[in-house]
């Protein structure tokens, strides 16, 4: 069953949704940042205010400056691990740090920890190239017992810091979806279809991706030129070897969705048509324009996961080029697909993003996160689309539409409605997250403090209420 609230974690922002099953509690947002504060508390007591003060963070209360970021948390957080090496060396071990929760965290995570822990002190050790740069072949490629344990010794120091700081990250996480869950509020999380080349997933098992020799892709993965994108889009990630996958069950998908459940109590898999069948681009390409459709693991895959996940909810994010056999596996899997208002007025999207032909079992969204805002989506759409909206949402002005889209997704037949939280606010285009196919300024955008206010509560909760989502 989806929860009816719902927490969808990113840059700075948070959002509750309903979906209809039972009442709706609203968050404590001054208590939620006191928790995070709390489950922080630990950390910064081996921190001085003169040490973060020290640092910059970013001088724009609406953006996240994540170079700045990058470059000020490792700082901050080796400072902190060498204060907790100091002040608990000796007892036992350099784990003396809530020690019963320290082992017993690193004993339940070992089958990824302990890969992702050398990897990291790897990368950092060989200047922070991608692994398939390193100097050292027996690291990148061979990986024998003795020469990841060779590695383990020589960068101790800096294997034992990646694993702290998953573990102190962990720590908080847990604490803060402890206290969701005490309202009720349950978290989403997505799950990409593909994993990045330069990743502990690959260097760790190129077993199960399709590799040459030396370790190098033959295929990536992206998708087929469309109406949107003349040359397609070039992902680059390494395609999986479905054939190595399926010999123990697809185990490696349960992990990895495994990994997911200890962060998300829903899982949207990410490019969901991919599982059917996924466009191929020979490696050597530097566009998507040529490629091939691959049949992918279809059914055997989507029943592997929920044979080994049944208390897990998942959605199928299946929007795209869909044939009738990627809408079949939709239907065969049983997780709810996902419905985007704003591709219901394009004439070049098929008629069934229109509202009345909702199932049901689908999500439905005013926009994602890779769709402009609503405000954005009215004041830049072409004449043709716009006046489709208006004629069928009855609106004339920006704000009247924003709120027609956002009447329409709750009175919809979905399951679930979401709506960003830059459409509650009636945010414009400057407060998009995202805009695939360009790299830079993207997932940046923060709430404005204070912005989420009690008349913007009530009156999203009044909406709610008067659709019977809660």
């Amino acid at each position: 069953m989806i929860p009816r609230l719902i927490f969808c974690p990113g840059p700075g922002q948070t959002i509750p949704i309903a979906n209809g099953k039972g009442a709706a509690a609203t968050p404590d947002y001054k208590a939620l940042y006191f928790e995070l504060f709390r489950a922080n508390e630990q950390a910064i007591r081996l921190l001085t205010a003169a040490q973060l003060k020290a640092e910059k963070w970013g001088d724009d209360p609406l953006s996240v400056d994540y170079g700045t970021l990058y470059t000020s948390r490792y700082k901050v957080l080796r400072t902190a691990y060498a204060a907790w090496r100091e002040k608990y060396a000796g007892l036992h071990g350099c784990a003396h740090y809530y020690p019963d929760d320290y082992y017993t965290f690193t004993l339940a995570n070992e089958d990824w920890l302990e890969d992702y822990a050398l990897y990291m002190a790897c990368k950092r050790h060989f200047g922070m190239r991608s692994w398939t740069e390193w100097d050292d072949a027996d690291i990148r490629l061979r990986r024998s017992p003795e020469v990841l344990e060779q590695y383990r010794t020589l960068l101790r120091e800096d294997v034992e810091l990646f694993t702290y700081l998953q573990f102190l990250f962990f720590r908080q996480w847990n604490r803060l979806r402890d206290y969701l869950h005490s309202l009720d509020i349950q978290v989403i999380g997505d799950l990409p279809i593909y994993v990045a080349m330069d990743s502990a997933d690959v260097w760790a098992e190129p077993e199960m991706f399709q590799l040459d020799e030396h370790n190098v892709p033959t295929e990536v993965s992206g998708v087929p030129p469309d109406c949107f994108s003349e040359d397609g889009q070039l992902w680059g990630n390494p395609l999986y070897n479905y054939e190595a996958m399926a010999k123990d069950g697809f185990g490696w998908w349960i992990r990895r969705i495994g990994g997911a459940q200890k962060l998300y109590d829903v899982i949207r898999i990410d490019h969901f048509r991919g599982i059917e069948s996924y466009w191929a681009i020979p490696a050597v390409n530097r566009t998507a324009r040529k490629g091939e459709w691959v049949k992918g693991p279809g059914m055997k895959l989507v029943n592997a996961i929920r044979k080994n996940c049944p208390d897990t909810d998942f959605i199928a994010e299946d929007l795209g080029f869909l044939t009738p056999e990627v809408q079949q596996l939709v239907i065969d899997s049983g997780f709810p697909g996902m419905k985007v208002l704003e591709f219901a007025f394009d004439p070049r999207e098929p008629s069934n993003y229109l509202p009345d032909r909702y199932p049901e079992n689908s999500i439905c969204y005013t926009g994602t996160h890779d769709n402009d805002t609503t405000a954005g989506w009215i004041a830049t759409a072409d004449e043709t689309t716009l006046k489709a909206a208006k004629d069928y949402l009855h609106f004339d002005s920006t704000d009247d539409g924003v709120e027609a889209f956002i009447r329409c997704v709750l009175s919809s037949p979905c399951c679930m409605a979401v709506v960003p939280m830059q459409d509650v606010l009636h945010l414009g285009s400057e407060a998009r997250m995202n805009l695939p196919g360009t790299i830079g300024g993207n997932w940046a955008w923060r709430m404005k403090p204070g912005a989420a206010t009690e008349d913007v509560a009530r009156h999203l909760r009044e909406m709610n209420q008067e659709y019977q989502r809660i």
